[in-house]
């Protein structure tokens, strides 16, 4: 994955990838090379989605925290 190509990637796309990866890596049918080659793009896809998740979770909180001082009270369902 070129840093390109992350850039037009979707979450659900590199998941989808990620997925089939693991699916050719755990099938235990790929050369030592392909598997390490594979092995390799799976770690830069879970980083990608980390990331992803990271900032998707940064955004609710944001969200969550401005309904608070707008509201004075937590959204229904979050929180202690």
């Amino acid at each position: 994955m070129t840093s390109e190509s992350k850039r037009d990637l979707t979450f659900e796309e590199a998941m989808q990838q990620l997925e089939e990866t693991v699916r050719k890596l755990e099938s235990g049918e790929l050369p030592l090379t392909d598997s390490i080659a594979a092995y390799k793009q799976a770690m830069t896809l879970v980083q990608f989605c980390r990331k992803q998740l990271d900032e998707a979770e940064f955004q609710i909180q944001q969200l969550v925290e401005r309904d608070d001082v707008v509201t004075g009270e937590p959204l229904p369902g979050v929180g202690p």
